[in-house]
């Protein structure tokens, strides 16, 4: 029987009041949540960048730049030391990760050895159980060439370093900027993830991000001219370098720096009194004053370079010691570049420059077009939703409506605890769980009233269909969150945001359908005690359904089978319209200031760009364009500079709404993860229904899956609809709901097999379809109900997401019952060995059902 103790129904009804006063806090201001106990969970829902506009980058730190660094350095501290030791050599050098040097007096090769024996020091690497692994080894060629090897360990050790190192310095350089909240988080080896919420020039963003900023102030050194220097060889503590001007000027200076940016503890952008240019006041630690000041005193009458990453930005004349540790760098800068240089030099040098491998960029008045538009969807949906259950199940529907709306405040409650950003995907994972929630509610009520249909009593029938239900629904709903958990961990951005959602709806639909609503009917029970069904309840249209499904199984598998290697054949030989994240490139997206945009002078303009292919693509009010920028040739940087052209370019009369650009390195990774992500998730779910049913059962499933997604794409190579992050989503959604049809389907075959062991399979598979005909049926209109509302009021962004989850629903509602189905008969499934299915008794199918039931 239905029944609830105190104690659990307590609990029920603290996680549902619990996860309403999580939710309400959304609609507190945070000045209101600063005045909440800290006890509780003060927080608000994050929204996504796509949903109030900023900037996401994908940061990356060059392995060859720490390679380079380190051997550079370590060949100048070998001829330090050699030096200093009076050892005579020659031929010193490195590449890659190997310096050499030939001492040239062989009696002194032990010395050498043991001068340069330090540089082999201990570092702590990432061998496990390994413990300290050497940075460098050395050896010895020919008998007196001198080889040091820099192990991957200790390249290793400096890009984790490095990367720690960089994210500090990227958050202070944010947060100098005044742009608060900014998300810095570590990806792998080598990549920085950044978020800046709210309003942001992404250029300027880049380059504050992406500027080592190592600033040091050098000698210039007069023992030779700078011509002679680059004629000749520059002395050996000498190197030349470019000013920023244009042409460069050289100048030679010293290599070794008497006052660097760390010594440096504050700086200002001002103006000189005197010129009223822009410059940059700083003030020194007390060690960079006194060596400012000494070398100052040192070398009156001489000059010092300012040298900005290796290039001069200033030159400044000694004409008396510079006391007091303070200064001013002057370098023809505008306002903002001496802001620009105040705030990397107060926030700190990178220990290594960072490469822009992936920009995404939403403006303001987007995102909250998105906030409009997908709430306006998701209203809509829940109302179709629930105007539908309450017209097929009257009361019954009515709970299952109060457990819906108590479903979507769980989600938000649980999104909020976990600090997810809940995307504009994340909307439509919302919007997509509201017509998915009810399939559990229709799976239960459908049961319950197959029971009241048998003659049972309502309090019988209803404890019953909740027994029988539970493992259909966890069978059903654990396919769909595999294919979530798969796409959270290859999915990036709006796409893991729909994946979460999308898990964590299960997970409360799982909750609310086997605690909230039992609850709720068990009371319901209790205070009415109703013997039969309520009057309300209008869905037993095909109780009496006697449709030979299997009897026109060849020609449908024909068909499909047809329409499959037709959509192959276009994949092979047409190609998917792959988006940036696959191909590389850049989009762009704008809106015109005033009026509508002018397509053509867009495309005239762009063309005298030379950035080879771009796409103009108008909107439906004519506002607004769509630009894509073909992969340029010249890697990461060079998609950035295309990027920068087409600003500047368009500028002054588009507002720019929304800016992707992604690297060939991060296009390669994308596609990879996405094709592992939809061969593991179809991995898993084989597994897990092998596991549940028959090996016959997981392979149907699997051909029934195939054919959805093949056809799936085949739709896109039809309709030329980009296929990028959020279409890996979509295929995967349409991998777990088919599945989850399948599976209902399924679970009553493998019921039906245990009651009618020897009846042939073509009816018993008929039967099956025609008892659960009712609850495919509701099921796939509950959730094209709610996909309908967001393809027409979800905005543009998700519209194409929106139409191929609708092609998808529908197409895995035909494959659960002419895909997987023939498949078992293809097979031969049959319990205990028995292989009684004869086509011949299917001309006599009739005689074996009788109103959707088997009759022996």
């Amino acid at each position: 029987m239905l029944y609830f103790s105190r104690w659990k129904t307590m609990l029920i009804w603290l996680a549902v009041l619990f996860s309403m006063g999580v939710a309400a806090l959304n609609f507190c201001s945070d000045q209101q949540l600063a005045g909440l106990p800290r006890w509780l969970p003060a927080k608000k829902l994050a929204l996504g960048l796509d949903l109030q506009g900023g900037t996401h980058m994908t940061l990356r730190i060059d392995r060859a730049d720490i390679v380079r660094e380190k051997l550079e350095a370590t060949v100048a501290e070998v001829r330090t030391r050699l030096r200093q030791a009076g050892i005579p050599y020659t031929g010193l050098g490195g590449v890659g990760q190997v310096i050499q040097v030939r001492i040239t007096d062989p009696a002194q090769l032990q010395a050498a050895i043991a001068t340069l024996q330090p540089l082999i020091a201990r570092v702590r690497g990432s061998g496990g159980l390994g413990g300290p692994l050497a940075e460098m080894t050395l050896g010895v060629n020919d008998g007196t060439q001198v080889t040091l090897q820099i192990t991957n360990a200790a390249i290793n050790d400096r890009m984790s370093s490095a990367l720690v190192h960089s994210m500090d310095v990227v958050r202070r350089r944010i947060e100098e900027i005044g742009k608060g909240e900014p998300r810095v988080e570590r990806q792998g080896a080598d990549r920085i993830i950044v978020q800046v919420p709210g309003q942001t020039d992404p250029e300027r963003l880049k380059y504050l991000l992406n500027q080592p900023a190592r600033l040091s102030f050098r000698l210039i050194d007069d023992s030779m001219p700078v011509e002679n220097a680059l004629d000749d060889r520059a002395p050996a503590n000498s190197q030349v370098l470019y000013s920023q001007d244009d042409p460069p000027t050289p100048y030679l200076v010293q290599r070794q720096s008497f006052v660097s940016g760390t010594d440096i503890v504050d700086a200002k952008p001002g103006f000189d009194p005197q010129t009223n240019e822009p410059v940059v006041s700083f003030t020194l630690n007390a060690a960079g004053a006194a060596r400012l000041e000494t070398s100052t005193r040192e070398h009156a009458g001489g000059s010092f370079a300012v040298v900005l990453d290796d290039q001069v930005i200033s030159i400044t004349a000694i004409h008396e010691p510079i006391t007091g540790g303070a200064g001013q760098i002057a370098a023809n800068f505008s306002a903002e570049g001496a802001e620009d240089l105040s705030i990397l030099l107060r926030a700190g040098a990178l220990p290594a420059a960072l490469t822009v491998v992936e920009e995404r960029t939403v403006g303001p008045s987007l995102g909250s077009d998105s906030i409009r538009s997908g709430l306006a969807a998701g209203a809509i949906g829940a109302m179709l939703v629930a105007a539908f259950m309450l017209a097929a199940y009257g009361f019954l529907g009515l709970i299952a409506n109060l457990a819906l709306a108590a479903n979507v405040i769980m989600i938000i409650a649980v999104l909020t605890l976990l600090g997810a950003s809940l995307t504009l995907p994340g909307i439509a994972g919302i919007v997509l769980t509201l017509g998915m929630a009810v399939d559990s509610n229709v799976l239960i009520y459908e049961r319950i009233r197959e029971e009241a249909r048998n003659g049972r009593p309502m309090a019988q029938s209803a404890d019953i269909g909740f027994a029988k239900a539970l493992a259909t629904i966890i069978d059903a709903n654990v396919t769909t969150f595999i294919a979530a958990i798969i796409l959270i961990y290859v999915g990036t951005g709006p796409a893991r945001g729909f994946a979460v959602t999308l898990a964590v709806g299960i997970l409360t639909t799982l909750f609310t359908a086997f605690t909230l609503t039992r609850w709720i009917v068990a009371k319901w029970l209790e205070w009415r005690h109703p013997r039969w069904l309520p009057r309300g309840v209008h869905t037993g249209i095909f109780d009496d359904s006697n449709i030979r499904f299997m009897g026109i199984r060849r020609y449908t598998f024909t068909v499909s089978a047809a329409l499959s290697i037709a959509a192959m054949a276009a994949f092979a030989v047409v190609g998917l319209n792959r988006g940036v994240d696959f191909t590389g490139g850049s989009i762009i997206e704008i809106k015109a200031k005033h009026g509508s945009a002018d397509l053509a002078d867009i495309r005239t303009r762009l063309d005298d760009l030379n950035l080879g292919g771009v796409q103009v693509q108008g909107f439906r009010d004519g506002s607004g364009a769509l630009i894509r920028v073909q992969s340029q040739q010249g890697g990461e940087n060079a998609e950035q500079s295309a990027t920068t052209l087409v600003r500047g370019e368009l500028a002054d009369d588009y507002d720019l709404r929304r800016v992707e650009v992604v690297g060939p390195a991060v296009s390669g990774e994308l596609t990879k993860s996405a094709t592992l992500g939809i061969a593991a998730s179809l991995g898993v779910i084989l597994l897990y229904i092998w596991f549940r049913f028959e090996w016959q059962f997981a392979i149907g499933a699997i051909i029934a899956t195939l054919h959805d997604v093949i056809l799936t794409l085949g739709l896109f190579v039809l309709t030329g609809i980009e296929f990028n992050l959020a279409s890996i989503a979509a295929l995967l959604t349409i991998i777990g709901y088919s599945l989850n049809d399948t599976v209902v389907v399924y679970d009553r075959m493998r019921e039906n097999l245990r009651r009618y062991p020897r009846m042939p399979l073509p009816i018993l598979i008929d039967a099956s379809i025609n008892q659960t005909l009712s609850r495919t049926l509701l099921t796939s209109l509950t959730t094209l109900l709610a996909i309908t509302a967001l393809f027409l009021f979800g905005g543009e962004v998700i519209r194409s997401f929106a139409f191929v989850l609708l092609f998808g629903v529908a197409v895995g509602t035909f494959s659960s019952i002419y895909i997987a189905a023939p498949v078992l008969i293809a097979f031969r499934l049959r319990p205990k060995g028995l292989d009684l299915e004869d086509d011949a008794d299917e001309t006599s199918a009739g005689g074996h059902m009788h109103h959707g039931k088997p009759v022996v």
